[in-house]
Parts: structure tokens; sequence; C-alpha cells
């Protein structure tokens, strides 16, 4: 079996989601150990050893981005990135119902180490009972002893702070996260300043996905040199990936860094539906570029998959079978971008704007070929030009697509409808046909 369990390996465990079991599980003994065997310095230290990145996108190593805060500058402040709001993307929701008081020690692990006096965990407005839930486990855990004054006797001191979001995919963005924490509206902030400088109330912050900090209670545990010797060189550990579309048993499931994409898909996920083709696949949510079925046989390695032209990004797969339109694909996924768009920087603003309008007309078989051409020029003006990484994202599938199937782009062009799923109606028979 591909799966490898360390933050699942209690998935499905009576009453999980009590601090009792939790603490019958282990539970809460990393913290224990981090507060009176280590000093801060040397939980960074291990988390630097463990060579863990970040799960949220970026990938960024945990320990170095701790490093960035200024020495003696305080307070500082940690935030929890539970925004999870990426298309095809549910591992953060998934690790939450099932383990909050997981996520609950790592955040007060990681605000040991950085030394933060109040962590503010920030979940996505749609994550409703989400959110009741993680308030529920704080109070337990306040009330255990290990948030508050003095955690289990220490010197150190933390309270956690569960916050909802009003449902924007912007604040998904750290700066735009803390602006909206802040009582402000969600929109990316320009950097520099970074947050590890000058970011929640103006102090220095440190902004960490709720994956990443849920390996923190095992980095300690066991050792950062127990850690890294998990998955590969650059890319150590686990991860969660959450695996749909077209599948036949979709789902979350953690595997080690560097097992091929392809056992992931045929062991875990079953292999493609209904006797069907694999077309092509995004690895690491919406926003990430298409890969095709010769890529599959790539490990789920953060730069070995950048080389090939996408990135793991928020650990979405999504699968796409030999009757998806290439096109129709595109133009929803820059349908949410437009959405989602905060509106601050024009590039973003409007191009996002023109680029669904021209895929919509696309889609419908109105565009002519030379109209096609534009796409580029619109995706052009965007790209590493707009005020935080959605402008960018929004072109992304987009141009991979439009690259890896441009001629079935073509084909759309003057068909006076969508060509793919005309052929699809006449391969496939509409559903409800002959019942005697």
């Amino acid at each position: 079996m591909a799966e490898y369990r360390l933050l699942t390996k209690d998935f499905g465990t009576d009453g999980l989601q009590t601090i009792d079991v939790y603490e019958r599980c282990g539970g809460y003994e990393g913290l224990r150990k981090a507060l009176r065997s280590l000093t801060p310095d040397e939980v960074v230290s291990e988390v630097k050893t463990s060579g863990v990145r970040g799960r949220g996108g970026a990938g960024f190593p945990t320990g170095m981005k701790w490093s960035f805060l200024p020495k003696d500058v305080h307070p500082r402040y940690l935030c929890v990135n539970a925004d999870e709001s990426e298309p095809g993307c549910f591992k953060d929701r998934a690790l939450i119902d099932e383990n909050p008081h997981q996520l609950i020690e790592g955040t007060l692990i990681a605000a040991y180490a950085i030394q933060a006096p109040i962590a503010f965990i920030y979940i996505r407005g749609e994550y409703h009972d989400q959110r009741l839930l993680l308030e529920r486990c704080v109070e337990e855990a306040r009330a255990a002893g290990y948030i508050g004054r003095g955690i289990l006797g220490s010197d150190f001191s933390c309270d956690v702070i569960v916050h909802g979001g009003a449902g924007a995919y912007i604040c998904g963005e750290e700066t735009a996260l803390i602006d909206s924490l802040e009582g402000l509206r969600g929109q990316p902030r320009l950097k520099p300043p970074f947050p590890a400088v000058k970011g929640l109330y103006g102090k220095p912050t440190v902004v960490n996905n709720v994956e990443t900090l849920s390996n923190l209670p095992h980095i300690v545990l066991r050792g950062g040199a127990w850690f890294a010797s998990v998955g590969t060189e650059k890319s150590t550990g686990t991860r969660l990936f959450c695996c749909s579309g077209h599948i036949n048993r979709p789902g979350t499931y953690e595997v080690a860094l560097g097992t091929p994409i392809r056992e992931l898909l045929e062991e875990e996920c079953r292999g493609v539906w209904k006797g069907r083709s694999l077309k092509a696949f995004q690895p690491g949510g919406g926003s990430m570029q298409v890969l095709l079925p010769e890529h599959l046989d790539l490990p789920l390695d953060m730069d070995v998959v950048a080389k090939a032209g996408s990135a793991l990004g928020a650990g979405a797969m999504v699968f796409m079978d030999e009757t998806t339109c290439m096109v129709d694909v595109s133009m929803r996924l820059v349908d949410f971008y437009q959405h989602e768009s905060c509106g601050k920087c024009a590039p973003c603003r409007e191009g996002t704007y023109f680029e669904a309008d021209l895929m919509h007309r696309l889609e419908r078989g109105e565009l002519t070929t030379a109209e096609l051409t534009t796409l580029s020029d619109i995706c052009d003006n965007m790209n590493g030009k707009c005020f935080c990484p959605l402008g960018d994202t929004a072109t992304w599938f987009v141009m991979s697509a439009y690259q890896a199937f441009h001629d079935e782009f073509e084909e759309h062009c003057g068909a006076g409808g969508c060509p793919v799923k005309r052929r699809n109606r006449e391969l496939v028979p509409a559903a409800g046909g002959d019942r005697g």
C-alpha cells in the first residue's frame, strides 16, 4: 500500500475529538517534551533538521521561516492558516474534523518555539462546524492547563483564539489574512516588509498552515532526524493529498513524499473510473499547471514536480478522464479566480474579467482563431505583474492547458458549441434509455 500514516494514524478512533482520548493516544506529549526538555531555539533547530516545508502551497522550509523573526522584538504572533479555499483541497478540514487537538498541540509548540504569547487560528467562513469544534477543543485544552499562563508549570504562557473568516479566497494569502484578523478588508499587503518583520498589529508574525503545524508533535517526540528519514532529501515527511475527480475512490490519503503519483492513483484512488483512461491531472489544486499521463511516474517531490512544470501546491490531486473538455475546465477555474479577485490591482481585476469573457466565448464555439491568440497576451499581462499570486495563478492552468491541448482549444473556434461535449454525447448514451 502507498499510504503512510503519521498525521492520520489515529483517524477513526472513537472520541478522538475529545482531549481524554487524544491524551490516551499520546497527545500533548510533544508539547510536554518541548516545554520541559527543550529551549525554544532547540525546537527551532529540530524543525530545521526535519526539513519540513510548508504544506499550504509555497513549500517554504518552516524552520527557516521562523528564523526570519528579528531578535528581541516582542510581542510576536503566530497565525494558523486554516482558510482552506483552494479548489479541490479539503485535507485541512479532515485534520480538524478527525484530530483537532493535534493541530492545537502543534500550534502551541510553534508558539513556544517563536515565543508568541497569542496564536490565532484563522478558519474559513464556510467551515462553521469545524470552527465550533476547534473552539470547544481550545477550551478543553485550556481547562487541562495546556493553554493559558504558566503552561504545564513552565514560564511559557500562550492564549489561542479561533477566528472565522467571511468566505474570501484571497484571505488564504498571508498578508490578506493578517488584514482580515485586524478587522480590515482582506486584501494583500505590499511586500517587503514581510510578516516576519512587520505583520499582525505591526509586529513580527509567523503564518503556518494546518498540516504544517500538525507535524510538530511528531517531530518533537521522535526528532527532526527521524522525520527527515521519511520522504526524499528535499521533500521530507508525509503529505496529505486530497484526491478527487474521475477516480473510483476519492478521499484524503497520506503518503510518504517520494511515492510515485501512479501509486497514489492506482493503489489508493483505485484508478480512473468507468474503465476510462486518464487525460490530465492537477497535482496541487485549481491554480496549478496541468500534468499529463506521462507524468504519473514522477515522485511526489516538490522540486521534481516543479521541474516538470507544475507544483504540489496545497496537495489537491484532481484527475480528469478522456471525456473531459480542457477548455471547459479552464473556463470554470478562470470564473473562480475572477470571482475571488479582491480588485486591488488592475492587472488581476481587469485581466480576470477579459480572460473569463474570452474563455466563455471559446467554450460556446464563438471565438475566432485570431481572437484565441489574444489569450496569451491577456495572461502575459497578468502573470508576474499582479499585487499578489492570485492573478498569476489565474493564468497558470489555462496557459498550461492551452499549450498541452492546443488542438482542442483551436477546435472550439467557430464550432458553434463545445466539440468535446458533442463527441461525448455521441459516445455515451443518454441516461434513462430503454428500461423495458
